[in-house]
Formats: structure tokens, C-alpha cells, sequence
């Protein structure tokens, strides 16, 4: 295994013989990159939040040495409308239900814990009712959702700093910028802002009504430093995260199915 903690541990490299060597040698945690296929601007590729996601999933293995479970490239993106071409969304129960059986298989392998690294912000509702399930399932499952914008609160600055209903907006395209070029229109950034239009309204609606291009904030802000030292933060944080999800034990031992008597 030497060489292989050389590398991010991505869980479709190994072999069930090495994933049986993680779990006996203490290892009881995974991360799941969880993103989505959905337009980004006139600006960035439509794999932006699954690229965001794994790649910061690659850069806490490093640090960590905790597996990757294979990121998940559909999510719960039905606000995007069809006015732009490219999104692929899933429904809610269909996430939640993909994710509570990943954890079924994990737990039969003898993985009880699971970090859910969301890329995509209305996929936060689904995996929450995931998490629900799988501990009113398995007493002993752990599980957290960690939205990639709102790891820590430097980091939740950053991506909220040009808009509060931000999508494609100077964070994300920073990133991409440092992270993934080739996902990245240079020639169309500086022509990509648009105002976010959701302050003081009472309902959320979808992005059709709410932005002419399918950009809420200012890519046009975006430089390449800003993109570096924003991964850098994301990866510290979530790694801090990590090492802490590796050892923690529930304050209490009670068990969920056992009434008091």
C-alpha cells in the first residue's frame, strides 16, 4: 500500500484486496465527491461543481489518506430550467436514494463513516435527507454533508463575496482557472456578469427568472491567484475536517433502536 498513499486513494483504482487492507489497518471513513452536469454561463463547462468536488476530494486524500468513493456527475439540478441547453438533472428521491444505497454497500465492507463533498447547492437538501435515513438505519452510521462553498467561513466569504444567490460567479471561475482550464471560455468572462435579482424576494425562483445568461455574480472579477489561494483554503479546512470525522464517537452511546425501560 506504500505507493498507493502516494497518491489520492480513488476507490475504482483499487482492488478488493487493498480496500480490505484499508479497513483492517483502522481505516473506517470515505469521501464522496457528489457534483453535477448543469449549465454554468456562457463562461464554464457544465462539469464545473463535479470537477470542483473531486478535485477537492483528491487534494484532502493526499493529506489524509482517506479513499474517494467515484464522484456522482448528476445531481438535483432541476432550478436550471431548460432554457439553456447542457443541464442534466436527477430528482431528490433519486439522490437520495443513489446515495443511501452506496452507504449500504459501504457498511456491508465495513465503512460506517462517509463524508458527502457537495459541489452542487440544491443538492444540499437531498443528501440531507440521505444522512437521515442512514442513521435511522445503521446505529453505528456517520455521516456529514460538506457544501464545498461553506466549508469554513473564510472560504463561505469567497464565494459569497460578489453575490448571495451566486452560480458560476468570480469564485467559481477562479477555481476553475487554477483547477481546470479546459473548462474554462477566457474570451467570455469579461461579458458574463449579471446581477443577482434575489435580494428581498419571498419566493426561490428558478434560474430562468432570476438571471439572463444563467450567471448570478461577476466572473469577470475572477484572476488566477484568487482560484489558487481559494483551493488552498478549501483543502486545509476540509482536511481539518477529515482528520477530526476520522476518530470522533458519538457523546452519547444509546442505542437508536433500544426504548428506554
Amino acid at each position: 500500500m506504500k505507493a498507493l498513499e502516494q497518491r489520492p486513494l480513488l476507490w475504482e483504482r483499487l482492488t478488493w484486496e487493498e480496500i480490505g487492507f484499508l479497513h483492517q489497518s483502522g481505516m473506517s471513513l470515505c469521501l464522496l465527491p457528489v457534483g453535477a452536469t448543469e449549465q454554468h454561463g456562457p463562461h464554464l463547462g457544465t462539469g464545473m461543481d463535479t470537477c470542483n468536488a473531486a478535485r477537492l476530494c483528491d487534494a484532502v486524500s493526499l493529506a489524509t489518506g482517506v479513499p474517494i468513493l467515484p464522484a456522482l456527475p448528476y445531481g438535483c439540478s432541476l432550478g436550471h430550467s431548460h432554457r439553456w441547453p447542457g443541464t442534466l438533472a436527477v430528482q431528490p428521491q433519486t439522490l437520495i436514494q443513489t446515495v443511501v444505497e452506496i452507504f449500504d454497500w459501504l457498511h456491508g465492507a465495513g465503512y460506517n463513516r462517509l463524508l458527502l463533498v457537495n459541489g452542487h447547492v440544491t443538492n444540499a437538501a437531498p443528501l440531507r435527507c440521505a444522512l437521515e435515513i442512514i442513521r435511522s438505519r445503521y446505529d453505528d452510521g456517520l455521516v456529514r454533508v460538506c457544501n464545498v462553498a461553506e466549508i469554513s467561513a473564510r472560504v463561505r466569504a469567497e464565494f459569497f463575496a460578489d453575490a448571495e444567490d451566486w452560480h458560476a460567479n468570480a469564485a467559481e471561475t477562479a477555481l476553475m482557472m487554477s483547477l481546470a482550464p479546459e473548462l474554462v471560455r477566457t474570451e467570455k468572462i469579461a461579458v458574463a456578469d449579471d446581477e443577482d435579482r434575489t435580494a428581498r424576494l419571498v419566493f426561490s425562483h428558478p434560474v430562468n427568472r432570476t438571471s439572463r445568461n444563467g450567471v448570478t455574480g461577476h466572473p469577470s472579477r475572477a484572476t488566477l491567484g484568487q482560484g489558487e489561494n481559494l483551493y488552498r483554503m478549501m483543502v486545509e479546512d476540509l482536511a481539518a475536517i477529515v482528520r477530526s470525522a476520522l476518530t470522533e464517537q458519538p457523546p452519547l452511546t444509546e442505542s437508536y433502536f433500544k426504548v428506554v425501560s
